[in-house]
């Protein structure tokens, strides 16, 4: 059990914290994060003079990324790994109760579940959907705030150098 615990902690590591998936192409960042190139890429936006890492919220003007080889061997040898507790697909977690995958989400309770939990007494009356649906639906409500957020961020950084300029302005106008 305790290499089972391990394994998963080694693929945890190996996943990055935007997609959820084991790492393509890891970049390290500035701030020492790693993340797939294609996400980090797909955050930052076009027209963005600033970014926020995903991870720590550091604000940067510069995107420097460096290729990190090593982690992606690591995700390598990871995807090699097999969890001993039986026979899991790979890169997929297991439930800690039935040691089945957990190929299901309840949404009362927002969490993972195996098909052995969805049929016990605990989720009967739950709604539950396969964990790719709910996902989707995640990935939507997300990237549907995230466009609302950059809207606000232009609406600010507008209303800012307005007052920039105004405060500017009444200064200039203030001077003898």
């Amino acid at each position: 059990m305790a290499a089972g615990h391990l394994a998963r902690s080694f693929q945890e590591e190996a996943t990055c914290p935007v997609c959820l998936e084991y790492f393509t192409e890891p970049v390290s960042t500035e701030c020492g994060h790693s993340f797939c190139r294609a996400c980090i890429s797909q955050c930052w936006g076009e027209s963005e003079p600033n970014f926020s890492w995903p991870q720590c919220r550091e604000t940067t003007r510069q995107r420097n990324l460096r290729p990190n080889r090593q982690l992606g061997n690591l995700v390598e040898l990871v995807k090699r790994l097999r969890v001993p507790a039986g026979p899991e697909p790979e890169g997929q977690r297991v439930c800690e109760r039935h040691q089945e995958a957990l190929k299901l989400f309840c949404q009362e309770e927002q969490s993972p579940i195996c098909v052995v939990c969805d049929r016990s007494r605990t989720h009967l009356a739950h709604m539950v959907v396969p964990m790719e649906e709910a996902a989707q639906e995640y990935r939507e409500q997300l990237l549907s705030r995230l466009q609302r957020l950059r809207e606000q961020r232009e609406e600010l950084v507008g209303l800012k150098s307005a007052w920039a300029e105004e405060s500017e302005r009444l200064r200039v106008g203030a001077r003898p």
